[in-house]
């Protein structure tokens, strides 16, 4: 007779799976504990990525989430630099490459493989290309901005192209950013707030090409010189950054047994109000599309912060499913969603669900045009809010503005209130 422990394996070694075995420790788990990841570090921050590592500020082992000795104590089975390559829901068997034992019998698993970025078609092995998602990715753009005068496009105007922009152009080199959307930010930030931001990116010499889509690229000796937009306008460049959105990284759990199971991988990997996507599979991080009962929508959040509260949440769900009696109840994952962007010396501070907002007011708070607070949500109710340039308390007091959608007259009067008091 078989005497192994129980296994629950993490799959993805970030901040949403560390959070994740964590808990399970934490909680009560005394099973086996297997934490996967794709890279060969330990897990580490992510946000730094495209702001202190790039810059210089930091060197890679600050970004650490926890050293050698408090992984050693979590007693973890890990597995670092592997894929996981299929789970059978079914029998729930997760399959590993690149492991002699790649076959492993799971009481449970939580995915949390977050994102793969998009890149540009055409530019495979082309040097001076560059994604930004990983320490290594950041490190070699880095290397490359540690030269003088360099020529840096970046293609997409989201939060991570805006933040690299700003760093590159901060460290003295020649940037421009560009992206589909006539603001950088806008879809997040509406258009209005966005056109702030763009001003301050020209303010610090940041040419900026918006409303462009980038069709090709230009290349020499098998190095980039430059992008070409739509019109035929051709940015020079010594290196480019991609920054134009991700994927959910749901390839592995595309086996036969998916549709049998009823994964839903349209979007990420969906699942319930308490982070379920089918008996004994949770989900947890970017990679996570949950239903969110208080906001009543589906949501998927690519910020730090609800990487790892999600993890948190759906170790401890799992293992009330587990075993009820001795962990209780699942609960719902309700977060008040929160994200922050640092470009130059701006601080934006946003709680709630900003994007693709029906109605947005801002509140212009002195002669700074970038000292500001704002509403957004649909025609009758606020569902997030935004600060720029407020004192930590009053960002803070944001929150409670969009801890439940409410009406929007309601919301606007205790948000000048927030703000002015």
């Amino acid at each position: 007779m078989s005497t192994a422990r129980p296994r629950i394996a993490v799959v993805g070694a970030a901040a949403a799976g560390l959070a994740a075995a964590e808990g399970l420790r934490r909680l009560g788990w005394d099973g086996e504990i297997t934490l996967v990841g794709d890279e060969p570090h330990l897990p580490y921050d992510r946000p730094p990525l495209s702001k202190q590592v790039l810059s210089g500020a930091w060197e890679p082992e600050r970004t650490a989430l926890r050293d050698t000795a408090q992984i050693t104590g979590l007693e973890l089975d890990l597995r670092l630099g592997t894929r996981a390559r299929a789970y059978d829901p079914a029998r729930r068997t997760l399959t590993l490459d690149g492991d002699g034992q790649s076959d492993l019998r799971c009481a449970g698993v939580i995915a949390a493989t977050g994102v793969t970025p998009r890149v540009l078609p055409g530019t495979a092995g082309v040097q001076g290309v560059h994604v930004l998602r990983t320490l290594d990715d950041a490190l070699r753009l880095r290397g490359r901005l540690a030269l003088p005068g360099r020529r840096l496009v970046v293609v997409g105007s989201g939060v991570l192209g805006a933040e690299a922009a700003a760093v590159a152009r901060t460290l003295g080199h020649d940037v421009a950013l560009v992206g589909t959307q006539e603001t950088p930010m806008q879809r997040v930030l509406g258009a209005e707030v966005g056109g702030l931001l763009a001003e301050a990116h020209r303010a610090h010499g940041v040419s900026l090409h918006t409303g462009r889509a980038v069709t090709g690229i230009t290349e020499r000796s098998g190095r980039v010189s430059g992008v070409v937009l739509a019109d035929g306008t051709v940015v020079e460049a010594d290196d480019v950054l991609v920054a134009i959105g991700s994927v959910p990284a749901v390839d592995w759990l595309r086996g036969p047994g998916a549709g049998a199971a009823g994964l839903d991988l349209s979007d990420g990997l969906g699942c319930d109000e308490f982070c379920a996507a089918a008996p004994g599979l949770y989900g947890a991080g970017d990679v996570a599309r949950w239903y969110h009962p208080v906001l009543r929508r589906h949501l998927r959040i690519e910020h730090r912060m609800n990487a790892s509260e999600q993890g948190l949440a759906a170790a401890r769900n799992l293992l009330a499913e587990l075993d009820p009696e001795r962990f209780g109840e699942r609960r719902p994952f309700t977060p008040v969603p929160y994200f922050w962007s640092d470009q130059y010396s701006l601080k934006l501070q946003a709680y709630g669900v900003l994007a693709d907002a029906e109605r947005v007011q801002v509140l212009r708070l002195d002669k700074d045009p970038l000292r500001l607070a704002a509403l957004y949500g649909t025609s009758d109710h606020a569902t997030g809010a935004l600060a720029i340039g407020l004192p930590p308390r009053q960002a803070r007091s944001l929150r409670a503005l969009v801890a439940t959608p409410s009406p929007w007259p309601e919301a606007a009067a205790r948000l000048a209130a927030a703000v002015e008091g």
